[in-house]
C-alpha cells in the first residue's frame, strides 16, 4: 500500500475539529460523567483511613497491576514520547526504554520490603527506625515537592490536547482547561480516595491500551506491516534522513548533549522506585506476593505499550511533516492525535475527525487518571505525615486525618493549576523526567539507605532527601527547562540559566547518594541495630506491617 496520506496541514486541525466538536465534547462528557460515577460508588465505601490511603487494601495483584499502569502510563508516555520520537527519531525513543527498565529496580530493590515495611506512605518505612517528626517532615515535603513537578506535566498535556480539539488559542482559554482538569482531579480523590482513584486508573489503561493498539494497527497497515517501509518513509520525511535513525539526534551533537543523555539515562531508570504515587501502589495489595505480582503485570502490560510507541512516534515522523507536528506544539506533544487524525482519513473525513476524537479523549482519561494518583499520594503524605506525625503528634483521629487529607488535596490542585498554565510549551516528556530526577535523587537513596543500611542514621536519611531534593530543585530552575529557550522554557523573553543540562540527575542523584552515606558517618546519633533488625525481618516477612 501507499505510504502517503493526505495529511492535515496544523491549522487545519483545528478546522476539523470544529465540525465534528459535539462529537468531540460528546466523548470526552461520557468519560468524564462515567468516571465520576466510579468515583462516587467508590467514594460511598470509603469508611476510614485504609480505605482513602490503601483501597481497603483489597485489591488483587492483576487488578493493582493493571492500575499501577494506568497511574505509571500518563500524558508523558503517550504525548510526550510520541512527539520527541516524531521530531528526534531514535533519541526521542531512549524515553520509553528508560521508563521500561525502572521497573527492574522497582521490582528487584522496593515493592515488597516497601509494602511490607510500611503502612501508608514512604514516610511510614522511614520513620520507623528513625526520628518520627524530622524525617516525616521531610518525607512528606519530597513527596510533594515530586508529585507537583510530575503533576505540571500532566497539566500542561491536558491544555494543549483540549486547546487542538476545541481551537482554543489564547492563554486565557488555555489556562481555563488546565483549571477544568485540576478541579476534576481534586473531585476525584476528596470523593473516592484509592478506591476510585484505583477504579479510574484501571479503566483508563485498558482505554490507552486499546486506542495504541487501534493506531498501531491502522499506521501499521498503511505500510503493509513493514517496519522497514514504516522507519525508511518517516527517515525520509523528516529531512534528517538516515541520522534520524541513529543516535545522536538530539543527544549526541555537542559534549553538554552528550552528559544530558547520561543524566536523563540515570533519571529514568532510577526514578521510578523513588516515585509517591507509584510506591503507595504497593499497600493496595493485601500480601507482598501480590505486591510483586502486580509488578509483574505492570511491566507486561507497560513493555507492550511503550513497544507501540515505535508506530506512534515513527508513524507520526512517517505520515506528518515536522512543520505540521510543531506549528500545533513547539515540543511535538499533539503529535499522536494528529496522526490519529491522519489515519482516519485526514482532516476533512468524518473518520479522522471520530478518530481524533476517540484517541484524544484516551488521551484526556490518562491525564486524569494520573493526576488523581499523583494527587493521592501527595495529600496522603501530608496528612499521614506532617499533619497527623509532626504537627499533631499521632493523637489525630482517623476521620480529622481523612478530613486534612481532603484539604489538603484543594491546596495541592491549587498550586498544579497554576504551574501547569505556565508549562504548556514544554515537552511533557521532558517535564516527567525532571520528576523522576527528583524522585532519584530525594527519595530513592534514603529508600535503600533505610533498607538495606544497619548504620543509616536520621541525620543521613534528612541529609539525603533535603541534598536530593534542593540540588535537583535548584538545577532544574536554573536550567533551560526554565528559562533561555525562547521556545520551549517555562519563562520565555528571559534568560537567567547557568546549568547547562535540561535533566540534573547526573549531578543530584550521586549527590543524594554521597549525602546520606556522609551525614550518617558525621552523625553523632548512633543508629539503632535492634530497630534495624525488626525493620529487616519486618520488610521480609511481613510481620506487624498492618
Amino acid at each position: 500500500m501507499s505510504a502517503t496520506l493526505p495529511v492535515p496541514l496544523a491549522a487545519d486541525v483545528a478546522a476539523g475539529a470544529t465540525e465534528h466538536r459535539p462529537l468531540i465534547i460528546t466523548l470526552f462528557g461520557l468519560f468524564v460523567v462515567a468516571t465520576l460515577v466510579i468515583t462516587i460508588w467508590a467514594g460511598r465505601q470509603t469508611k476510614d483511613a485504609a480505605d482513602f490511603y490503601a483501597g481497603g487494601r483489597q485489591f488483587t495483584g492483576f487488578q493493582n497491576g493493571l492500575a499501577i499502569s494506568g497511574d505509571y502510563m500518563s500524558a508523558a508516555s503517550f504525548l510526550g514520547i510520541a512527539g520527541v520520537i516524531a521530531l528526534k527519531g531514535y533519541d526521542g525513543f531512549l524515553y520509553s526504554i528508560g521508563f521500561l527498565v525502572a521497573w527492574l529496580v522497582a521490582l528487584l530493590l522496593v515493592a515488597e520490603p516497601l509494602r511490607n515495611s510500611g503502612r501508608y506512605t514512604m514516610g511510614d518505612v522511614l520513620a520507623y527506625r528513625m526520628r518520627q517528626r524530622p524525617v516525616r517532615t521531610a518525607a512528606g515535603t519530597s513527596t510533594i515537592v515530586v508529585s507537583i513537578f510530575y503533576l505540571l506535566a500532566q497539566m500542561a498535556g491536558a491544555g494543549v490536547l483540549v486547546s487542538l480539539l476545541l481551537g482554543i488559542t489564547s492563554d486565557g482559554g488555555q489556562i481555563a482547561i488546565v483549571a477544568l482538569v485540576g478541579v476534576l482531579m481534586i473531585l476525584y480523590v476528596t470523593i473516592g480516595g484509592m478506591k476510585g482513584t484505583t477504579w479510574v486508573q484501571m479503566v483508563k489503561a485498558v482505554l490507552l491500551i486499546a486506542g495504541a493498539l487501534l493506531i498501531t494497527f491502522l499506521v501499521m497497515w498503511k505500510f503493509d506491516f513493514n517496519v522497514s517501509d514504516l522507519l525508511g518513509k518517516a527517515a525520509e520525511n523528516s529531512g534528517k534522513g538516515s541520522s534520524f535513525l541513529e543516535p545522536g539526534l538530539k543527544y549526541g551533537i555537542t559534549g553538554t548533549s552528550k552528559l544530558d543523555f547520561i543524566s536523563l539515562g540515570l533519571a529514568l531508570v532510577l526514578g521510578t522506585a523513588g516515585l509517591p504515587h507509584i510506591l503507595i501502589r504497593f499497600y493496595t495489595v493485601p500480601t507482598a506476593k501480590a505486591a510483586r505480582k502486580s509488578v509483574n503485570w505492570a511491566i507486561g502490560i507497560i513493555g507492550v505499550f511503550y513497544l507501540m510507541t515505535i508506530a506512534l512516534g515513527f508513524g507520526a515522523a512517517a505520515l506528518l511533516s515536522p512543520k505540521e507536528i510543531t506549528a500545533s506544539n513547539p515540543s511535538g506533544n499533539t503529535a499522536a492525535p494528529l496522526l490519529a487524525q491522519a489515519v482516519g482519513g485526514g482532516a476533512d473525513s468524518t473518520g479522522g475527525a471520530i478518530l481524533l476524537a476517540v484517541i484524544s479523549a484516551v488521551a484526556f482519561a490518562t491525564i486524569l487518571a494520573v493526576v488523581a494518583g499523583l494527587t493521592l499520594a501527595s495529600s496522603s503524605s501530608f496528612a499521614h505525615d506532617i499533619y497527623v506525625n509532626v504537627i499533631r503528634k499521632g493523637e489525630a483521629t482517623e476521620k480529622e486525618e481523612v478530613r486534612a487529607a481532603r484539604w489538603s488535596t484543594v491546596v495541592i490542585g491549587a498550586v498544579a493549576i497554576v504551574l501547569g498554565a505556565l508549562a504548556r510549551d514544554i515537552n511533557i516528556a521532558g517535564l516527567v523526567a525532571l520528576a523522576f530526577a527528583v524522585a532519584a535523587s530525594a527519595n530513592l537513596p534514603t529508600i535503600l539507605y533505610s533498607l538495606f543500611w544497619k548504620r543509616f542514621t536520621t541525620q543521613g536519611a534528612l541529609w539525603s532527601i533535603y541534598g536530593g531534593l534542593i540540588s535537583s530543585v535548584v538545577l532544574v530552575l536554573f536550567s533551560p527547562v526554565v528559562s533561555g529557550n525562547e521556545k520551549t522554557s517555562m519563562f520565555k523573553g528571559v534568560d537567567f540559566h547557568w546549568f547547562p543540562l535540561e535533566n540534573p540527575g547526573i549531578i543530584s542523584i550521586p549527590l543524594g547518594f554521597l549525602l546520606g552515606w556522609l551525614g550518617t558517618l558525621l552523625s553523632k546519633e548512633p543508629a539503632d541495630p535492634q530497630k534495624f533488625a525488626e525493620l529487616e525481618v519486618r520488610s521480609l516477612t511481613g510481620t506487624g506491617a498492618h
